[in-house]
């Protein structure tokens, strides 16, 4: 008969080699799932707290070694801002007056242009071309006043700069958009008496005059004691140069 308890010592012996096989399996795979979740990690990082602590606070101070050098230089150009000098009110003043962006009032002179009667008498050369006021007549006057020193000046109302333009057709000027008939009206803030030497100097405006005087055009010049000129109201007209097709602007640079 086979004692039962004769075989315990084995059956345990057999149970402890498979508990070590599977305690070293296990150790195995922990193993490599370790490798595996940390494969991807750069070793120079540090994986502990205390290193992290130490390259944050590494990172932190570069940074604010930056910042300091970056306030040292807004401290230095702001240091050049107060070496600048300040804009003259009376430069800034003149400039807003040639740019026409202030009302102006002031002594100056009123010129009138307009057409001759197309139903009078006139002599057989004439033509009904030469009865009207053109654009040339009204750019003289302007072109002179300017010459005589106008501080500011307004053609129909509107007020006019340097760099205006306007055209007549006919007998129909356009200006700012806008479309007016004769008589035309010019009117400039200045010294009455320079601006009308301004005007009896000029060689176009003396032609018209003496046409004025033989076909009967409207000639007309009165001083003002006190003249209300407007500011300008449309938008400054820019141009700029260009150079002409087929000019390589590098070669004409030097």
């Amino acid at each position: 008969m086979v004692d039962r308890r004769a075989r315990r010592p084995a059956a345990s012996r057999g149970w402890s080699s498979i508990g070590v096989g599977v305690v070293l399996a296990l150790a195995m795979v922990l193993f490599f799932a370790n490798a595996r979740l940390t494969g991807g990690v750069d070793a120079r990082q540090p994986q502990d707290l205390a290193g992290l602590y130490e390259a944050e606070a590494a990172r932190v101070a570069e940074l604010e070694e930056e910042i300091v050098q970056l306030r040292a230089e807004v401290d230095a150009l702001t240091g050049e801002n107060d070496r600048i000098p300040a804009a003259d009110p009376e430069l800034l003043e003149l400039t807003a007056l040639a740019a026409g962006r202030v009302a102006v009032t002031g002594p100056g002179i009123v010129v009138r242009l307009w057409d001759a009667d197309p139903t009078g008498p006139r002599p057989d050369w004439v033509t009904n071309d030469d009865l009207v006021v053109h654009q040339q007549d009204l750019e003289a006057v302007i072109n002179a006043l300017w010459a005589g020193g106008a501080e500011a000046m307004t053609l129909q109302g509107e007020r006019v700069i340097a760099t205006s333009a306007f055209r007549c057709v006919g007998n129909v000027l356009r200006l700012h958009g806008k479309i007016y008939s004769p008589p035309y009206e010019v009117r400039a803030i200045g010294d009455p008496e320079r601006l009308r030497d301004a005007l009896d100097a000029s060689p176009e405006v003396r032609t018209y005059v003496e046409y004025a005087e033989r076909l009967k055009l409207g000639w007309e010049v009165d001083e003002a004691a006190s003249l209300d000129l407007p500011a300008y109201a449309s938008e400054p007209e820019l141009a700029h140069a260009s150079l002409p097709d087929g000019v390589d602007p590098v070669g004409t640079a030097g």
